[in-house]
């Protein structure tokens, strides 16, 4: 793809919230973009600004990532195929928060450590809802869904009864330690598409007495229809938390599926490429086996 004699060819743009100001810039030198950070389905938004950096720079800007991403988008359509009249689709997470080492995020975004009140009036049903929204449209879309104008909302947190260490320093009783956002796309008032994610500060000291469950930490992908399919993702998640403040699977996870992308969004027509434009992206085998 052409791009000016000292442009890169490609950037993978993450930093902790997405500015489309710079990534259009970006764009118009030449240079094309995959990020974690949005830019999945934006069917519906005003991607204007991005269409004209595209074209200016014959470059193309790919959005992806692990949830929203691959879990929400790329694992149900793909598991969709083996099911028909389906019904409904859900992807959701469970994980423990305490592995992930943003202490800004966790505290000043996710706001835990706060009180219920104030992790209600939250911004990260907007932040993430933006991100799901396009992953709940992507499915329907994909499917043939008639989605209705707007998703339904929920959003849920515990709160602890006990001290609980975090990377936000101790989180003490009667604030925020567990949240669950969902995020539903719904037919004539009939739910069809779910996304929904569980983080909690471990599962001890809290009120409600939330659990990951018999499953414990993972992702599940689940597609009602004839047959019906559920399936179970472990291996993103850290075995201990110590652990996952030294390596944090899930965000290497995010990471391997951006870097994975880039050989097929440099060679995409210029333009917003989502996961339905692109080709099968694949990773690569170890390097002392190729």
């Amino acid at each position: 793809m052409p791009c000016s004699r000292w442009a890169p060819i490609c950037v993978i743009y993450a930093p902790v919230l997405p500015d489309a100001a710079v990534v259009a810039r970006i764009l118009a030198a030449g240079t094309n973009v995959v990020t974690p950070l949005g830019w999945f389905f934006p069917v519906g938004r005003d991607t204007a600004d991005i269409a004209a950096a595209c074209a200016a720079g014959s470059s193309t800007l790919h959005g992806t990532g692990i949830h929203p991403g691959g879990v929400t988008e790329k694992l149900p359509l793909v598991l969709s195929a083996l099911s028909g009249s389906v019904t409904h689709v859900r992807a959701e997470e469970w994980s423990d928060i305490r592995t992930y080492d943003a202490p800004d995020v966790v505290g000043g975004i996710m706001l835990f450590g706060t009180t219920p009140d104030e992790a209600a009036a939250s911004i990260m049903p907007a932040i993430l809802g933006d991100g799901f929204g396009q992953s709940i449209a992507m499915v329907a879309h994909a499917l043939g869904f008639a989605l209705d104008d707007d998703l339904v909302v929920d959003h849920q947190v515990a709160v602890a009864t006990a001290p609980i260490d975090s990377p936000i320093g101790p989180i003490e009783p009667g604030r925020v330690a567990a949240q669950s956002f969902t995020w539903t796309g719904t037919v004539r008032g009939t739910a069809v598409v779910t996304v929904r994610t569980n983080w909690f500060m471990g599962q001890r000291d809290l009120d409600p007495a939330w659990t990951f469950g018999p499953g414990g930490e993972r992702f599940e992908v689940e597609v009602t229809g004839d047959p019906s399919t559920l399936a179970t993702f472990h291996g993103w998640h850290p075995e201990t938390v110590a652990a996952g403040l030294e390596r944090n699977p899930g965000i290497v996870v995010t990471a391997n599926h951006c870097v994975s992308s880039v050989p097929a969004v440099v060679a995409a027509a210029p333009g917003i490429a989502t996961y339905l434009d692109l080709p099968l992206v694949t990773g690569r085998a170890a390097a002392h086996l190729r």
